[in-house]
């Protein structure tokens, strides 16, 4: 069974396919529309949160770190924010490149083993591994997914749910698309 396999890469997999797309969306909005890219780059939902070039990376990491966590290698290093969306893009296609090479049975070795790890800001954090992907991984992930999403909404890209879980179309049963 590849239960934290599956609860992981396949679902940053589709997130960061889904990210792609729109920042591909977002690019070429703000070319018809005279946003430019850097403005795109650098912005934020307040001045408080991280930038558009920060939600990007840090989805990419926190794609990442939960594999590494959980036994992973090889992972690509992602320091710095990009600085222009062909930057943004790489950051994305180095990690599902990686996440291609991630193994099931790795990451599913042992769902109760010990996972521990240190925040920049002095708190530390001890869990089995089952609960560091429920309860840390995937609202992590989300986090910074929806952040970046809700960045190019604030700027006018007109995105929607599909644009969010397009990979949803794949299960869409035949015959139930609605007529616009």
């Amino acid at each position: 069974m590849t239960m934290l396999y599956d609860m992981t890469v396949p679902a940053y997999k589709n997130g960061l396919g889904a990210l792609s797309a729109q920042l591909d969306k977002a690019l070429a909005r703000g070319a018809e529309n005279g946003v430019g890219e850097m403005q795109l780059i650098v912005a934020r939902l307040a001045p408080d949160m991280f930038p558009l070039a920060s939600q990007v990376r840090f989805s990419c990491l926190q794609a990442i770190q939960p594999p590494t966590r959980l036994g992973a290698i090889g992972a690509p290093t992602l320091t710095d924010d990009a600085t222009d969306f062909a930057g943004l893009q790489a950051q994305i296609a180095a990690t599902l490149t990686w996440l291609d090479t991630v193994d099931a049975a790795t990451l599913d070795a042992d769902p109760d083993r010990a996972v521990s790890f240190d925040l920049p800001n002095g708190m530390a954090f001890d869990m089995t591994a089952r609960t560091y992907v429920r309860d840390w991984a995937q609202p992590q992930f989300y986090f910074h997914l929806v952040a970046a999403y809700s960045i190019l909404r604030h700027m006018g890209i007109p995105l929607g749910k599909v644009d969010y879980v397009g990979y949803m179309m794949a299960y869409l049963r035949p015959g139930t698309t609605p007529s616009v």
